[in-house]
């Protein structure tokens, strides 16, 4: 046994595996390709307990830990990061409202989101807010019993599966950059909002990404989540988890181009010996093999800060940056190991090389993640 995990770590990962080579390696070409919403795969996850992993069986989740949650999502990346991604940005919209709901909200969505009856979105991204929150301009007004919301939101992951979104508006709008904000859980059913524009990715392509338009959008007033004004907080608490959740698949990325590299530089030959008996390629291997194992302790490092209810999101940002520039590193060794039919459509190393580019972007920048990392140390 692993003495690093505990017996039921181990178990997850195991089943988290098994589940990835057998139904999402076969459809991950065709999901890309075909730009598919991994529907069926979301639905075996939720048949095995996997999309509330991380939160209490009480309210319908695994009742597991963050560490548990990494391991998954390494494991489903290695064979499709569509599916990953969409299972991530799903799961994070329960954190939240576990945080910062009443007991009402908790056990109202909760569970529905657990057991994915309901598909959640976070919405906080703007054409004039991305990195930075207080270019927000999506109001909140409240009317009586209600909130009406006016705005579009951006690069909504899951926007147009979405049944529930954690939405982040502008309940006072005398206040200026990061003041001023607050968050909302928003039903479909209950608050109709528009699906816009469905952004057409270099890669991720099965992970659906569209803008949300509200317009005079009514939102009931106790769907309004935790105090007036905590938007940023609460913004900024639930992405520390969201960026342990991207690292952890950049590991998984960074893997699957170890793996292809290795088996490829074994089978094929070039002047009569393989490709793997050259010191050029063994280099690239190893510096893969090191920075593999690196990205996965910073993860797993962040993760167990996360489950302890320590501090974490100096720690989260660590891993987040050098797991994501580390995968887009390799993915582009990959490319090279393969040679011609690394740059040919198809092949799972051209794939992993369009898919991991933009984990050095969203959940926050490289840049972004510097300046937190060293503004935490220089203060």
């Amino acid at each position: 046994m692993n003495s690093l995990f505990t017996e039921e770590q181990l178990l997850l990962q195991a089943a988290a595996r098994e589940f990835a080579e057998k139904e999402l390696q076969p459809r991950a070409a065709r999901i890309d390709q075909e730009a598919v919403f991994p529907e069926e795969a979301m639905k075996m996850l939720a048949e095995l307990e996997m999309t509330g992993i991380p939160y209490p069986q009480e309210y319908g989740g695994g009742g597991a830990d963050m560490i548990s949650y990494a391991l998954i999502l390494e494991e489903l990346a290695k064979q499709c990061e569509a599916t990953a991604l969409t299972l991530s940005s799903h799961t994070m919209a329960a954190a939240p409202i576990l945080t910062f709901g009443a007991k009402e909200q908790i056990t109202r969505f909760v569970p529905a989101l657990n057991s994915l009856r309901k598909i959640g979105a976070f919405a906080l991204t703007e054409a004039g807010a991305g990195s930075d929150a207080g270019g927000i301009v999506t109001s909140a007004v409240l009317d009586g019993d209600d909130y009406v919301i006016n705005g579009t939101k951006i690069f909504i992951t899951n926007g147009d599966k979405c049944d529930i979104v954690l939405l982040f508006a502008r309940t006072d709008p005398a206040s200026k950059g990061n003041k001023g904000l607050s968050a909302f859980i928003v039903e479909k059913k209950v608050s109709d909002f528009e699906v816009g524009k469905h952004e057409d990715k270099m890669g991720i392509r099965g992970s659906h990404t569209t803008e949300l338009i509200f317009r005079n959008c009514r939102v009931p007033k106790e769907n309004l989540l935790g105090k007036p004004g905590e938007g940023l907080k609460i913004a900024l608490t639930t992405l520390v988890g969201g960026r342990i959740a991207i690292a952890a698949q950049a590991v998984g990325v960074a893997q699957a181009c170890l793996d292809e590299s290795i088996n490829y530089a074994k089978e094929r030959h070039q002047f009569g010996r393989p490709l793997a008996s050259n010191q050029a390629i063994q280099w690239m291997i190893a510096d893969m093999a090191k920075d593999v194992a690196a990205a996965r302790l910073l993860t797993h490092h962040a993760a167990k800060l996360f489950d302890l209810g320590e501090p974490c999101g100096t720690q989260a940002s660590i891993a987040k940056l050098f797991a994501s520039e580390a995968a887009m590193n390799h993915a582009i060794k990959a490319v090279q190991i393969h040679g011609g039919y690394g740059y040919v459509r198809g092949t799972k190393v051209e794939r992993l090389f369009r898919d991991v580019k933009v984990m050095e972007i969203f959940e926050g920048t490289s840049e972004v993640h510097r300046m937190i990392i060293s503004g935490s140390l220089i203060k």
